[in-house]
């Protein structure tokens, strides 16, 4: 049975993408984790729908948390982080918003940037 990941931090699965309800929940979660990659994306974006394989791979094989927000949903979100293409990555290390790419970002380039902060 798969666990629904749409709850508060406490208690939620990180071995699968989470998908962020909104502004505090995300906050909540790049706070509660030391590493978080939230991922901007869209449902209509093929590049977006490529990544997400390697997103849950990265999930369940990483130290880091993955987030997506669904930029249609949560314009307002999307905009307070400069979201102008999809996808988005943006990475954030104890709290702060380290990096940001806009594009779909090789495995091992993705895997790099997270183990870089995980340490």
């Amino acid at each position: 049975m798969a666990t629904d990941a749409r709850g508060g931090a406490a208690g939620e699965s990180t071995d699968e993408p989470l998908h962020v309800e909104g502004e505090d929940h995300l906050e909540d979660v790049t706070t509660a984790y030391d590493v978080v990659l939230v991922d901007f994306y869209a449902d209509w974006c093929g590049p977006c729908q490529m990544l997400e394989p390697v997103l849950e791979g990265l999930a369940d094989e990483t130290a880091a948390v993955i987030a997506k927000v669904d930029v249609d949903e949560h314009q307002q979100l999307a905009a307070a982080y400069g979201v102008r293409g999809v996808p988005t990555l943006a990475l954030f290390a104890d709290g702060e918003q380290v990096e940001q790419h806009t594009g779909a970002l090789p495995e091992d380039r993705l895997r790099g940037l997270i183990e870089e902060y995980a340490e």
